[in-house]
């Protein structure tokens, strides 16, 4: 069984409108983010959306399973991103450059020096970049990114470059890893390559090239989720292209163009 996804445009100070036609007509919408509602809702175990970025986001964290559970929420966040396309000005900033005191990083939060303690990496088209909870992260500007993450509307922002909204310091460091942050599933990965991207603890995923990609295609039944990265993914007789999401029970059907690609992914 194949569902197609609803979209939800989702405008943003620092979004674009320069959003790629694949996505629909937005005249001169300011997009920041394009998610994919699943029908299951909150009880959704992951949640994929594509991000559009002109300007930095805030500096922030998220919590793990434990500490969102006692405050009520479902899960954590772990999230991952794939960049799309990244202009010169590009920049992710993924944990710190330095080791720091929690009443450091909260003087810093306050007085926007945090900024420069953040490491900002210049990404390039193809960066894989994962990002457990507790890390400290911002997106920069120039950026469209996709990004799969555990399903939960969980954010604490520890510095919003002066935007009027609230802040989350105490709860933020509070789970905040206040040190840099490497990651060994960080990558790049070519528009060609089948490559295993994760595999757990939260969620598992795929990046699916041309017709080598049934390799990597497990053969259980499960609750995937397909992200077409360009045209030409096919799902028996239906196309799946890019500006859409779908669950898919079975993967027997599912076969790539020799010039498309794709993300699968599906729960632990």
């Amino acid at each position: 069984m194949l569902t197609r996804l609803e979209t939800r445009i989702v405008e943003k100070p620092w979004g674009r409108c320069d959003i790629p036609p694949a996505f629909g007509n937005l005249g001169d919408r300011r997009v920041g983010e394009i998610w994919f509602e699943d029908p299951a809702g909150d009880a959704a175990p992951l949640m994929v959306k594509f991000l559009f970025t002109s300007e930095r986001l805030s500096i922030q964290v998220h919590p793990d399973d434990d500490a969102a559970q006692s405050t009520g929420f479902r899960r954590g966040k772990d999230e991952c991103w794939l960049v799309l396309d990244a202009t010169a000005e590009a920049a992710l900033g993924v944990g710190l450059t330095g080791e720091s005191s929690v009443a450091a990083l909260r003087d810093a939060a306050l007085d926007g020096s945090i900024e420069a303690m953040i490491d900002w990496r210049t990404p390039r088209a193809g960066d894989f970049i994962y990002n457990p909870a507790g890390t400290i992260h911002a997106i920069g500007p120039g950026l469209i990114v996709v990004e799969v993450q555990q399903n939960v509307d969980l954010t604490y922002r520890l510095y919003d470059y002066g935007r009027d909204r609230q802040l989350h310091l105490d709860a933020g460091l509070a789970v905040a890893k206040a040190r840099p942050h490497h990651d060994k599933r960080d990558t790049h990965v070519a528009d060609t390559d089948n490559r295993i991207l994760v595999e757990g603890p939260h969620f598992h995923l795929r990046h699916l090239a041309g017709a080598g990609a049934r390799a990597l295609l497990p053969q259980a039944p499960g609750r995937y989720t397909l992200v077409p990265l360009s045209p030409g993914c096919m799902v028996g007789e239906d196309e799946i292209t890019l500006g859409e999401c779908v669950l898919i029970d079975q993967l027997d059907a599912l076969s790539l163009d020799s010039d498309a690609r794709a993300l699968l992914c599906w729960p632990e």
